[in-house]
């Protein structure tokens, strides 16, 4: 009713037109409608409220603070942003954060390291559960997350020189003197 009774030409100005405040009481008189688009939130993890109920390994949802070209600053719901490093973003190789996350975005994070007495959160988004990158050596992981073991390399029993026609000319004349 109240709606009913306001004039559309009361809040027409510069900025507004008459069609636009018409438009938008008709919105208001839809009970219940919101008419702005979806927001999602992150759910943060019941009995997680304060930095020292972290344990790493938690699977945890948040929303994302910051973008900084180095990593990603994560909402967990414990009063301190965590870290995700530039290297914990995606499980392939990323120049900048800003190529994987916005501000805002809500995100599936995993807690890598808790310094309670530096108030810092490691997090991480990689899916392969590992903490660094490729396996370094020339080593490949065959399964299990070790790589795989490396034989010795064969012992090389010394060789005999090979005389040659020059050596033994040489060594002929080395008997000599």
């Amino acid at each position: 009713a109240a709606l009913k009774a306001l004039d559309p030409r009361v809040f027409v100005d510069e900025r507004f037109g008459l069609p636009t405040v018409r438009d938008i009481i008709a919105e208001l008189e839809k009970p219940g409608r919101d008419p702005r688009p979806g927001f999602k939130t992150a759910t943060f993890a019941e009995g997680v409220d304060d930095i020292k109920d972290l344990k790493p390994g938690m699977l945890l949802e948040g929303t994302v603070t910051n973008v900084a070209a180095f990593g990603a600053f994560v909402d967990i719901g414990v009063h301190q942003d965590g870290l995700v490093h530039v290297s914990q973003l995606a499980d392939r190789f990323i120049k900048d954060a800003h190529e994987v996350v916005k501000a805002g975005d809500v995100v599936k994070v995993r807690v890598v390291d808790v310094d309670i007495k530096r108030k810092r959160i490691g997090l991480s988004m990689r899916k392969d559960g590992g903490e660094g990158g490729a396996p370094r050596g020339g080593q490949r992981d065959h399964g299990g997350g070790k790589p795989a073991p490396r034989s010795p390399a064969p012992q090389r029993q010394p060789e005999k020189p090979s005389q040659g026609a020059f050596g033994a000319v040489l060594a002929e004349a080395m008997k000599r003197k």
